[in-house]
């Protein structure tokens, strides 16, 4: 069978790597979904990057046949951002926590939701440093009891939806890894989408946070009304800071010239028409003898 008749089923870009996330953690949710999503598009395991920062969640592009890779703490949208501007035609997916993206990557979400980036970043937040041993992250509940709070954490939490609306993401949607069917959907349509796709995942840690945290967020759930107007940033904020309900679905989607749209563009307008020089030529601009 050749490569183009190859179908792809979710098993096909399982690797030999078995996951060591604790038993009943929902990143085993997001990973499944990420696999049903993957064979629903039948993206080609050659064309697909995978990227990480550190933490529990970090560890997926392993377990994932692609290309893959497990960078520094905080730092996955900075490999994501060189990867889809090399190589545009690239399907680039990164993944990652809470503390990872919300704390020393922060700066990097900003920045790649601000330029429209070409990449699907899926966080799974699940309110605590997991890796770590337990500490209050930027998403922790204020109030909560930690391994770094005892006395409760006296800080305001971080909304990461809030957060990719305000800062410019053009495609923002929330979901939680005890529902597979939505999940799947909406890393899919992530996916799909031109632009930067931030997808915040409810993903419970069991170990840290309890086991009753599955309970908390079914019960609290709902989904997006069906006369929600995904254009409407306005309308988008108000399903953050929620509290008392968790809403599940696509908040916030439009379409705008991603950053490799625009660099596309001012290549072709410098380049007046013609072909873009070879490497030989770009030389000589700085050494005429060559």
């Amino acid at each position: 069978m050749s490569a183009a008749e190859t179908v792809f089923k979710p098993g096909s870009y399982k690797t030999d790597l078995k996951p060591v996330w604790c038993p009943g953690c929902g990143d085993f949710g997001v990973l499944n979904a990420l696999y049903r999503a993957m064979a629903k598009l039948q993206l080609e395991p050659w064309n697909t990057v995978v990227i990480s920062g550190i933490g529990c969640s970090s560890r997926l592009p392993g377990y994932v046949a692609t290309y893959g890779f497990n960078s520094v703490h905080g730092r996955a949208l900075t490999l994501a951002t060189g990867t889809k501007l090399a190589r545009p035609e690239t399907t680039v997916i990164a993944v990652g926590g809470d503390g990872d993206g919300m704390a020393i990557g922060g700066n990097h979400l900003m920045h790649a939701c601000r330029r429209n980036l070409d990449v699907t970043y899926i966080l799974m937040d699940n309110e605590i440093y997991g890796l770590t041993k337990g500490q209050t992250a930027p998403t922790t509940p204020t109030g909560d009891k930690t391994k770094s709070s005892f006395w409760g954490n006296p800080e305001p939490a971080v909304d990461p939806v809030e957060l990719a609306i305000a800062t410019g993401a053009t495609f923002v949607a929330r979901g939680f890894s005890g529902d597979m069917k939505m999940l799947t959907e909406l890393i899919q349509r992530g996916i799909e989408h031109h632009g930067f796709s931030f997808i915040n995942v409810l993903s419970p840690c069991v170990t840290w946070r309890g086991e009753a945290q599955y309970g908390i967020i079914k019960e609290k759930l709902h989904k997006v009304p069906e006369d929600h107007d995904v254009t409407s940033r306005e309308a988008a904020m108000r399903f953050t800071r929620e509290k008392d309900v968790v809403t599940e679905g696509v908040l916030y989607e439009v379409q705008q010239p991603t950053i490799g749209d625009q660099i596309k563009a001012i290549r072709e307008k410098a380049q007046g028409g013609k072909p873009a020089p070879d490497t030989k030529e770009i030389l000589k601009t700085f050494y005429p003898a060559i």
